[in-house]
């Protein structure tokens, strides 16, 4: 999986708060909700939401299917935190000789390694390989097809 396009999150976001009804949505079950909520006032910000350290945060858009099965698909959008320590579990984006990559930090018995969430990609065990990690991925925005 690469990762053609960094963005930097802004550090000072404006505020762009759209109505946030209190209505919540179950899979499963249909209905619609009151149009009375839609009065409610309540408001969502994605930048508040979302960004938790803009001057540490940037975005970037993904190609590739190795971490599908992880819910990242092509052309979603991750929002990457760099003040943020990886622990195993974490996806992480990091540069391992020379090419960009997300995937899942593992230790496998005492080896730290880079797995993706495809079978058909093999872990990529961090021994003897210059890997730079550049943040642990926060949230993934998939758009579907309209």
């Amino acid at each position: 999986m690469t990762l053609p396009t960094l963005t930097p999150a802004h550090p000072e976001p404006p505020s762009l708060a759209l109505p946030y009804p209190l209505a919540l949505g179950r899979a499963g079950l249909s209905g619609f909700p009151s149009p009375a909520q839609d009065y409610e006032g309540r408001t969502l910000d994605l930048n508040e939401r979302l960004v938790k350290r803009p001057s540490a945060t940037f975005f970037m858009s993904v190609t590739g299917d190795s971490m599908e099965r992880l819910g990242i698909h092509e052309g979603d959008l991750l929002l990457v935190d760099r003040s943020l320590e990886p622990r195993p579990g974490h996806i992480i984006v990091a540069m391992i000789d020379g090419e960009i990559t997300v995937k899942r930090y593992e230790l496998r018995g005492n080896v730290p390694c880079l797995c993706s969430g495809n079978p058909r990609y093999a872990p990529i065990p961090l021994v003897d390989v210059e890997c730079q990690v550049w943040g642990v991925v926060r949230s993934v925005i998939h758009e579907y097809p309209v």
